[in-house]
């Protein structure tokens, strides 16, 4: 129990931007929270190594979970937006850690959905979640995240995909003009290429195009900013049918899953529009599957408002492996 109290884990939530990492212990939120630009570091093993330099002894991690912004198939992890490459057997020996594991970053989402507490997240319309159903993650943000969580035994196994390459499909009309517009500049029109931050600026270039011969766009975050504010209408409206888009998505990956879990919501765009989130038509695009609406309107949509969602899934997950 000493080593328990003694020594924290540690934790790693690395995107293509950033870096987070924490100190955990066994069943307590995570502390000491840094964040790290990567362009400041030569690799990973550097940036860990920086993080932990100040430590006693007594307190340097023996145990630690990484989530990382790619798939993870074997030793080697490959982080396509940032250029890094590590073995996982290597970083575990430069580090002295007994317990190294690398898990997908949504996989870590969908992980911290049976240990998110009730002011960690907020709902987005009705539905209540079956205790230990199949559970899904959604999360738009430099790419579209998609993971699934389902129970078995005495544990919580995540199954990480690339769910957002799926091919979008249309609801109605209009979606389908814009779709074939995509598909003029993209090819095959994949789930992540409209709705993620990328995928907005394409729709407000589409909409704008199509509404007054605009066809350039501002950042994703001048998107939001202009349409919550009502400045914009191309805007307003390129949002408005991101969130219809990507409840659309989202009652596919319920009704694919059997998710009476639920579907969580996280990635870096969401949490910014919550109130936006919850007046859109997410929730009506959700439940609209024609037959099945009763079976979805049972399920819960839910936005994770935790500020770093890997971390309780990371820690969730070396709890299960025994590694405290």
């Amino acid at each position: 129990m000493a080593d328990r109290d003694t020594r924290p884990r540690l934790l790693a939530d690395i995107g293509g931007t950033n870096t987070r990492l924490a100190l955990q212990r066994s069943g307590r939120p995570a502390e000491s929270i840094g964040r790290y630009a990567n362009a400041g570091h030569d690799g990973l093993g550097p940036l860990i190594r920086h993080y932990l330099e100040d430590l006693p002894d007594t307190r340097r991690p023996r145990h630690a979970a990484l989530a990382v912004a790619s798939p993870v198939t074997g030793d080697r992890v490959h982080l396509t937006n940032l250029g890094w490459e590590f073995s996982i057997a290597q970083l575990r020996g430069e580090l002295a850690l007994d317990t190294l594991e690398v898990v997908n970053d949504f996989a870590a989402v969908a992980l911290a959905i049976p240990v998110l507490k009730p002011d960690e997240w907020s709902a987005v319309g009705g539905g209540e979640a079956v205790s230990r159903a199949p559970a899904g993650a959604l999360g738009p943000g430099t790419g579209l995240g998609v993971a699934a969580l389902v129970h078995s035994g005495d544990a919580w196994v995540p199954i990480p995909g690339e769910g957002g390459h799926v091919t979008l499909p249309a609801a109605d009309a209009e979606q389908a003009a814009i779709i074939e517009a995509a598909r003029a500049e993209v090819g095959h029109v994949s789930a992540e290429r409209l709705l993620s931050g990328p995928g907005l600026a394409r729709l407000y270039a589409i909409l704008g195009a199509r509404d007054g011969g605009r066809r350039s766009a501002p950042e994703p975050p001048e998107i939001t900013r202009r349409a919550v504010a009502d400045s914009d209408p191309v805007a307003a409206r390129a949002l408005s049918l991101f969130l219809s888009m990507l409840g659309g998505v989202a009652g596919d990956l319920a009704l694919t899953l059997g998710a009476r879990g639920g579907i969580y919501l996280a990635g870096g765009i969401l949490p910014d529009i919550a109130e936006t989130l919850a007046g859109s038509r997410f929730r009506e695009s959700f439940v609209a599957k024609g037959r099945f609406r009763e079976y979805l309107e049972a399920i819960p949509t839910r936005l994770i408002t935790h500020p770093y969602p890997a971390f309780p899934g990371l820690g969730l997950h070396l709890d299960q492996l025994g590694a405290h």
